[in-house]
């Protein structure tokens, strides 16, 4: 009996040890990070968080901690966190000055579906998650298969995705271009991506460029339904009536939360431009 509770001893403290050399205090600086982290299990170690996370609900009880590029260093550093989180796309304005601060960093990547399992795999293997981790690898990539089976055989339109322009105009437009992890996501929904490939993933384009370009569909994502974008997005285009996309009346607002989250939700994401873009699939 005492070797039996000796080895459960034993055991017990090599735990916790293992345990301890784990972050318990996380701040995660973007929403795809925060998800990812929910995902591998390991979201009741956040304490803090970007301005923007939504998801999982229980997010909005955490600490808040400004803008993506531009957080609160002040309440970063008082929520004494041993792990920081950030992306790619966050690096640049971030990393050095987070570094500066003494604070342990981990720098994602996420211009591309590939990138974001990595990402997985390495927010997992940094919090201790490596098998919780894996399967959500797993699962996002089932979920990704099973949508690009039910395209498979459908015709592909070429898509221009908008991610940002001035509101009310066609001024100052962005769209994702292939390469980037949402032109992997039009492919598997069906479509390809008409914007050929600059390093940065994203550019900007004028009237001329649409009107060269010609789509069959344009998605517009349109930042969330309370959006100054909000609104049928015809109203916009309509400057454009050249453009088959607006002729034939295809393009089409996208106001989903998840859509530029790069994390497990890329499965709702590339189900959402299935329906959009093949609406015979409903």
């Amino acid at each position: 009996m005492r070797i039996r509770r000796f080895c459960f001893l034993t055991l017990l403290l090599a735990y916790s040890v293992g345990a301890a050399n784990f972050p318990q205090r996380i701040a995660s600086l973007s929403p795809d990070l925060t998800e990812m982290l929910y995902g591998v299990g390991a979201f009741s170690r956040l304490v803090g968080v970007s301005n923007y996370d939504t998801y999982p609900p229980e997010v909005a009880k955490i600490l808040h901690l400004g803008q993506l590029h531009n957080p609160s260093l002040e309440k970063l550093t008082a929520a004494r966190p041993d792990l920081v989180i950030i992306n790619n796309a966050q690096a640049q304005f971030l990393e050095e000055t987070l570094k500066d601060l003494g604070l342990r960093v981990l720098k994602t990547s996420n211009r591309s579906i590939e990138e974001i399992y990595a990402a997985m795999i390495a927010i997992g293997h940094a919090t201790g998650n490596d098998r919780e981790a894996a399967k959500l690898v797993a699962d996002t990539r089932e979920g990704l298969d099973r949508v690009r089976r039910k395209t498979a055989t459908l015709p592909r339109p070429r898509v221009v995705m908008i991610v940002n322009r001035t509101p009310g105009t066609l001024r100052d437009l962005s769209s994702a271009t292939d390469g980037t992890y949402l032109a992997d996501l039009v492919a598997i929904a069906g479509g390809q991506i008409a914007i050929s490939r600059v390093p940065s993933g994203y550019v900007r384009l004028g009237k001329e460029d649409l009107l060269a370009t010609n789509p069959d569909i344009i998605l517009d994502y349109v930042n969330g339904p309370k959006s100054t974008l909000s609104g049928d997005p015809m109203d916009a285009w309509r400057e454009l009536p050249e453009l088959k996309a607006v002729r034939e009346r295809r393009v089409l607002g996208v106001s989903a939360d998840y859509v530029p989250h790069a994390s497990q939700r890329i499965v709702q994401t590339a189900e959402l431009f299935a329906r959009l873009i093949h609406p015979e699939l409903r």
